[in-house]
Order: C-alpha cells, then sequence, then structure tokens
C-alpha cells in the first residue's frame, strides 16, 4: 500500500536511457518515463518498480478495509487503496489531476495515476531533503522518500530516519531490489576504461594538482563546504567522462559556468551523476551518450572562478559525495 495516505505527451524526457527497454508494458512507458522526470531523486525505474510493488500493472487494482458504520453499528467494506498505483480516496483528492486529459480525474485511469504518484513523491523527496539539511534526519533521500511513502514523513522525522518498523524497511529493501529490474545497464566501453579497484576514471589524464578538496570549508568563502574536486590545469585542458552515461545538462550555469551534467548507471539503487565545471568549452549535447574517457569539454575559467580549473563533482541518491574514493585518489 502505497503510504500514510498512500498514494495518496510530449517527447521522452532526457532519462528515457536510464529505463530498460521492454521492462516496463509499452501502454504506460511514456507515462512512467514522464512522472521520473519531475525531479532528481525520483528516476523513472523508482516510479516503475513501486507499480509493481503495488499493483502488479494493474489499472484497475483494488483494496477495501472493513469498518463499523457509526449509524447502523454494521460492518461495511470501503475502499482503501485504488488503480494502478493505489491512491487511497484522501490523497488522491490532493495529487490526482487529469493528465491524461479524457475530461476526467479518475485513479482508474493510468495517466492520472502515474503523474500522480510523480508528484507525490517528489514532493516527498523535497520534504526528506529538508529535513536532512535541517539535521532532523539522517540518511540517504531516496531511502528516506520511500520509507515517508509508506510510514509517513513524521514518522521519518520522529525517528530522525527509516522508522523502525519491520514493513517499512521492509518496503524500502524491497523498491530498491526492483528498481534493478527496470534500469537500462549502460555498457563501460568504448573511449576507456575504469581503473581496476574503481567505480569511476578520472576525469583528466596525468596526476593534476589538486587546489581545493571535497569538503573543505572555506574561511570566507560564500559558498563554505566545497561540493567537489578542484584540479589546477590550464584552460583548455582536455576533460573525459568519467563513466559510461547520458548527458543530461550540457550548458550555461551562472555559479558553475560552461557546465556539463553526466548521468551514469544507478548503483545500489542510487543514481549516479558526475559534474565538469567552469569550463572554457563544451564538446557534448544534452541527450549525447557517452562512453568512459571521452571528450565532454575543455577546462577553464568561466562561471564564479578565481582561475582555470577544474571542478568535478559526484552525486549519488542527489546528494554530493567525495569523488575522491571513486576515481582512486
Amino acid at each position: 500500500m502505497l503510504l500514510g495516505g498512500l498514494l495518496g505527451g510530449g517527447g521522452e524526457p532526457a532519462q528515457a536511457s536510464e529505463l530498460k527497454e521492454g521492462a516496463v508494458p509499452a501502454a504506460y512507458r511514456a507515462w512512467v518515463l514522464k512522472a521520473g522526470s519531475m525531479c532528481e531523486e525520483i528516476t523513472a525505474p523508482v516510479i516503475a518498480a513501486q507499480i509493481q510493488q503495488e499493483s502488479g500493472w494493474d489499472p484497475d487494482a483494488q483494496s477495501y478495509q472493513y469498518v463499523k458504520d457509526p449509524e447502523t453499528g454494521r460492518t461495511i467494506k470501503v475502499p482503501l487503496a485504488q488503480g494502478i498505483s493505489q491512491f487511497i480516496p484522501g490523497t488522491w483528492k490532493t495529487w490526482g489531476r487529469d493528465d491524461d486529459k479524457n475530461g476526467r480525474i479518475s485513479p482508474f485511469d493510468p495517466g492520472d495515476a502515474i503523474m500522480a504518484q510523480g508528484r507525490f513523491d517528489c514532493a516527498l523527496a523535497r520534504q526528506m531533503k529538508g529535513y536532512v539539511e535541517d539535521g532532523v534526519a539522517s540518511g540517504d533521500v531516496l531511502d528516506l522518500t520511500l520509507a515517508g511513502y509508506n510510514a509517513g514523513p513524521y514518522a521519518v522525522k520522529q525517528y530522525g530516519g527509516i522508522p523502525p518498523y519491520t514493513e517499512t524497511r521492509n518496503y524500502v529493501r524491497s523498491i530498491k531490489a526492483l528498481m534493478a529490474k527496470y534500469t537500462e545497464d549502460l555498457e563501460e566501453g568504448g573511449g576507456g576504461t575504469v581503473p581496476a579497484g574503481q567505480k569511476l576514471a578520472a576525469p583528466l589524464k596525468g596526476r593534476p594538482v589538486i587546489s581545493s578538496p571535497y569538503g573543505v570549508n572555506r574561511p570566507g568563502s560564500a559558498y563554505g563546504y566545497h561540493t567537489g574536486i578542484d584540479f589546477a590545469v590550464a584552460s583548455g585542458t582536455p576533460v573525459y567522462a568519467a563513466g559510461a552515461g547520458t548527458v543530461t545538462f550540457s550548458g550555461w550555469n551562472s555559479a558553475y559556468g560552461n557546465r556539463v551534467v553526466v548521468k551514469h548507471k544507478s548503483r545500489d539503487g542510487r543514481t549516479v551523476e558526475t559534474t565538469y565545471n567552469h569550463l572554457s568549452a563544451r564538446s557534448v549535447a544534452k541527450g549525447a551518450t557517452v562512453q568512459v574517457g571521452m571528450l565532454v569539454g575543455h577546462s577553464g575559467n568561466t562561471g564564479n572562478s578565481t582561475g582555470p580549473h577544474l571542478h568535478f563533482e559526484l552525486l549519488t541518491g542527489g546528494q554530493f559525495t567525495n569523488p575522491a574514493p571513486w576515481i582512486g585518489l
């Protein structure tokens, strides 16, 4: 059941490559992709795994609960969870919309239900991210979101993380395990290889000087905690993809300057992304598929930068992570 309250068409989004071909019933693939592109933490495989867990892809699925009628004293059967995404009526009132434009808003319309699922998931993810940032809860944002989905967000807040409920912990484990079924395996051959013992390749050749490591609190800096590793290299130095994946952003950012973001194969149920920042030039466009060691751009001094360098970031599950162990440093 989808939580405490239970869940209560344009072109394909950039995440399309992450959803394994043929794993999702064809009639629902476009909706799953669309719902899985609403926010960073909730990917298409998350949406698909939840649907399998909740309804087994049955758009007519329905469960009931038995309650005593306060007027007659009789036990009556009332609807509990409905449709492919298993919304309870009260939660559906908040999240349901006529996404399929058929003139009605119904949890039994797969398009309406799957999009509502994405909206609800993303709202929970934002709430859980806020809990983590405020120190109210700790843990991976996706894990906390799934726990909040099952037990309610305030249970996560109460326990400062995943609640100690067997059902909730099993739910989180089950969804994370099911995600593998729906996640596309990206081949890592081509332009290079990830060295043995590493999870990613280095984005630069040789042994460039690290001018600012991950996590350093820089006194007097407006940015405080350092979200990546800075490599001091001359402007125009070739920058390479640290792993196989899909370019989800290639463009200008006021802080990062010329920026490229690559989404890689998920690991342990978590999304994995690398970012390449302050580039003097970009060599790949959004939507491009890259292989290990493929040129993504050249280092530079664009955006909020005080000198030529590469600011390299790693995000797992939407959270900044120290890249050093991943690239053999």
